[in-house]
């Protein structure tokens, strides 16, 4: 096992339980607009905004397009005219009150920080994934939180981790790890930037082609995978 010296750290769905927070979001959106959150709406939703943020990772869209946009075009489909700015600031102001913990990650991040440097590294909204840390209670353990809304670039781009690498004193390619849940973004994009890769599925997913580093289906894993470490003491 190689000696890491920096961890970095997705957020949703690997420390934080997006879904959790998302389903809670919606329905009070939902509410708000007395609009029928059926489970047509809901599937109809997921493919929208799967499709916005796969084209956001890609470059195709910038950010402020996929959030703006994503609830207008949906409730489009149902015959509703909507102000996709002003649901996303709602939706947002939702969202940011769910800050559900997967399954370990406080005690995971908390015996960590004791032998690693830790950095969170997210897609997402500055505001939204701060005010989260911090009700979590995983913010204080962390060295610095890099967000791509205030990056100007997005994992899986080589320019995020860049930025990102710039930013971590005496930062070392060969003794960096990243842990996601995302193929796409984290495992591609940390494979892309010379680093090692550890994928958390811890849903039994597929493998798509993208090969990590390392794989494990609970976060404890971690902890154990990197007892084996030179850097643990």
């Amino acid at each position: 096992m190689k000696a890491y010296k920096t961890l970095l750290f997705d957020v949703d769905e690997t420390l934080l339980d997006f879904k959790a927070a998302e389903k809670q979001a919606l329905s009070l959106l939902f509410k708000e607009q007395g609009f029928p959150l059926t489970e047509d709406v809901k599937v109809r939703y997921k493919e929208i905004n799967d499709r916005l943020w796969q084209a956001y990772e890609s470059g195709e869209l910038a950010r402020d397009e996929v959030v703006n946009t994503r609830f207008s075009l949906l409730l489009k489909e149902y015959g509703k005219e909507a102000d996709g700015a002003r649901l996303q600031e709602s939706y947002k102001s939702y969202l940011e009150q769910g800050h559900d913990l997967i399954d370990g990650a406080f005690s995971l991040i908390e015996k960590l920080s004791n032998y690693y440097d830790l950095y969170v590294v997210t897609n997402g909204i500055s505001s939204t994934q701060y005010k989260r840390l911090k009700d979590s209670k995983l913010y204080p353990f962390f060295k610095d939180i890099f967000v791509s809304e205030d990056t100007g670039f997005q994992k899986p781009m080589k320019e995020y981790f860049n930025y990102v690498f710039k930013r971590i004193q005496g930062h070392n390619l060969a003794q960096t790890l990243i842990i996601g849940d995302s193929l796409s973004a984290d495992i591609k994009g940390g494979l892309a930037a010379g680093i090692d890769t550890c994928w958390f599925n811890r849903d039994g997913k597929h493998n798509k082609g993208i090969v990590p580093t390392y794989e494990i289906a609970k976060l404890d894993e971690l902890y154990n995978l990197l007892l084996t470490s030179p850097s643990v003491r």
